[in-house]
């Protein structure tokens, strides 16, 4: 069996959450940072149909693809030892740039070993959210973390 890591003590946390830099600008101050969720919703992109009537066809309208819209993706019930994406999060809160990331979410099996990942692109954290803290644990508890992006990929 696989090692667990640190920031998956319990079957719990079945997505694995690594937040880089991408091509617009630096990432987490040191590289990147990781954290683990135990729910994940979002994973959603809808394609708006274009609806083109043509002179001389009876029998329907030609449908096309239109503009791409991403949903926000929320992580829930989280944990990690890195405070690099609290610290873009403030910073861009505070009116200065507010770098795009690169975020990966992994789905986990049972024994920790990744199923599939997606693949956000020029994320922004928008809502931090988090849980009570508690003076016997060294990890950080993050209750909800949501993010919108420019791009979808499972990879």
């Amino acid at each position: 069996m696989a090692s667990k890591g640190p920031l998956a003590p319990l079957n719990v946390f079945r997505f694995k959450v690594v937040v880089a830099g991408d091509s617009i600008a630096p990432g987490p101050p040191g590289g990147s940072a990781e954290m683990s969720f135990a729910e994940c919703t979002g994973l959603e992109a809808t394609v708006e149909p274009k609806t083109i009537k043509e002179g001389g066809r009876n029998y329907g309208a030609a449908q096309r693809a239109g503009q791409v819209s991403f949903a926000t993706v929320v992580l829930k019930r989280g944990v990690t030892t890195d405070r690099s994406l609290w610290q873009i999060f403030n910073g861009s809160t505070s009116g200065k740039y507010a770098p795009r990331l690169q975020v990966t979410i992994t789905l986990l099996d049972g024994g920790m070993q990744p199923i599939m990942n997606w693949q956000l692109t020029h994320a922004m954290p928008v809502k931090f959210k988090f849980a009570d803290l508690n003076a016997k644990a060294a990890d950080v508890g993050i209750e909800e973390l949501h993010f919108v992006h420019e791009g979808l990929a499972a990879v």
